[in-house]
């Protein structure tokens, strides 16, 4: 049996370990950071001078400090030393300060795009049916035709 599972690499308790507190204590942290993951940054450079406990950053091709060596990880300060993780295909994150979810997607994130041509309706501020397939609840609305 493998010593970690197949997606998040969570270490398993082996039958007779010592100390399975240590193991499950760390799986459990892992599972904090990478389950619905929320970074403060995409692609940075630089350690923050005074991190909280579970602040995460997504690292940048160049980082620098304590973060040195460490391009495009996941960086998780623990409350004592900076935790380093390798993101995998199709893991999300998203982003508090900027409002925005990316993608880990052919080995960068990116912002997920939406499909916006040839929809079966559109409502904005109001919901479409079949009949009303372009709802539009506004005060105002201008449609131009060129």
């Amino acid at each position: 049996m493998s010593q970690t599972s197949p997606n998040l690499s969570l270490p398993y308790l082996q039958p007779s370990q010592a100390q399975k507190d240590v193991t499950h204590n760390e799986a459990l942290q892992m599972l904090d950071l990478l389950v619905q993951m929320s970074v403060q940054s995409f692609e940075a450079t630089s350690p923050p001078a005074l991190p909280v406990a579970g602040e995460t950053h997504v690292l940048g091709a160049a980082p620098t400090g304590d973060w040195a060596g460490q391009a495009g990880m996941v960086a998780t300060w623990n409350g004592t030393a900076w935790l380093f993780f390798t993101a995998q295909e199709g893991w999300r994150a998203w982003n508090p300060v900027d409002e925005e979810l990316r993608v880990l997607h052919n080995g960068s994130w990116q912002r997920p795009t939406a499909e916006t041509q040839n929809l079966d309706g559109v409502g904005i501020n109001a919901t479409s049916d079949t009949t009303n397939r372009l709802v539009v609840a506004a005060p105002a609305t201008l449609l131009n035709h060129d």
